[in-house]
C-alpha cells in the first residue's frame, strides 16, 4: 500500500486518465478504487528501457480506467463541454512535446471564445498529465476558424 500512497500523493489523488478524483479509502477491488498504472504500454516501456535506461513513470488511475486501458495505448478524452473540430490525441501530442519540444496543433474551434476555453483546458489538463512539461498555448485565425496549438 506504500507504493499506492506515494503515487496517489504525487498525483494529488486524481486519475491521470479521466482526471476525476480517486477516493483513497475505497476498496482497490471497486471499479472507482485506486490502482497504479505505468502510463505507457509494455512494448513502449521495454523500448524506452533499452534506449535510455528509463523506467516509465507510475501514475494513479481508477481501477476501471486502468483495466479499460489494458495493454493498449491510453486515451485521454477531451472534455464534453468543449467545442472542437479535429481534436488531436492528447497522449500522443504530449509525448511528442516531451520528447522533442516544439509545437503541436491540438484542435480547431469555430469561435474565439471556444478556442480560449480549449486553450485554458489543455494547459490545465497537461499540468496534471505531465507536470514537468512547460507548455503555453497559441491561438491563430485560420480560414474562419481558430487553431489552438501548444508550444514548449
Amino acid at each position: 500500500m506504500g507504493q499506492l500512497n506515494d503515487v496517489g500523493e504525487a498525483d494529488g489523488w486524481r486519475c491521470w486518465l479521466c482526471d476525476e478524483p480517486v477516493d483513497r479509502e475505497m476498496s482497490p477491488n471497486d471499479p472507482r478504487g485506486a490502482s497504479v498504472d505505468t502510463r505507457i504500454t509494455k512494448a513502449r516501456a521495454k523500448k524506452r528501457k533499452q534506449d535510455k535506461g528509463n523506467v516509465p513513470p507510475e501514475r494513479l488511475a481508477h481501477k476501471s480506467c486502468n483495466t479499460g486501458k489494458g495493454a493498449n495505448d491510453p486515451v485521454v478524452p477531451w472534455a464534453d463541454h468543449l467545442i472542437v473540430v479535429d481534436p488531436a490525441p492528447i497522449i500522443a501530442a504530449t509525448e511528442r512535446l516531451e520528447r522533442k519540444g516544439g509545437r503541436e496543433a491540438m484542435a480547431r474551434c469555430p469561435t474565439r471564445e471556444d478556442a480560449d476555453a480549449v486553450a485554458a483546458w489543455l494547459i490545465d489538463r497537461l499540468s496534471r498529465l505531465s507536470p514537468k512539461l512547460d507548455v503555453h498555448s497559441e491561438i491563430a485565425t485560420t480560414g474562419g476558424q481558430y487553431l489552438v496549438s501548444l508550444h514548449t
